[in-house]
């Protein structure tokens, strides 16, 4: 299987294009740096466990992965309180990432499996 092949790698690549293209007019550029390499960092990190041998290296990228979805969500909540993100669209984000992340953890307990009966 091949990364590109994911729904979960798919779906974190839209979501962060959508972070892109929606602050690029963004004047705050430490802000607008921060949150889209986070975005950016989720399906990086996928395809980066993906293309690793060991499913423990592909398990820690995962990981990572995952910790990107966590780090995005604090900065979409901050970004919606200062008004540099609309709510709505904030909320929507939010709700893609907490999926996201639901389907890493869903993959790295798969991943996991493997390791240990290996």
């Amino acid at each position: 299987m091949r990364f590109e092949d994911l729904d979960v790698w798919k779906r974190a690549m839209k979501l962060s294009t959508n972070i892109y293209k929606e602050l690029k007019n963004l004047k705050d550029y430490g802000f607008k740096d921060q949150i889209t390499r986070s975005g950016l960092s989720i399906p990086s990190n996928i395809a980066e466990g993906f293309e690793r041998t060991s499913n423990k290296e592909s398990v820690n990228f995962l990981s990572y992965a995952k910790g990107s979805c966590g780090e995005l969500r604090t900065q979409i909540y901050i970004g919606i309180d200062i008004e540099y993100i609309n709510k709505d669209k904030g909320q929507e984000w939010l709700q893609e990432a907490n999926e996201i992340s639901a389907m890493l953890n869903g993959l790295i307990k798969t991943r996991r499996k493997f390791t240990q009966s290996s």
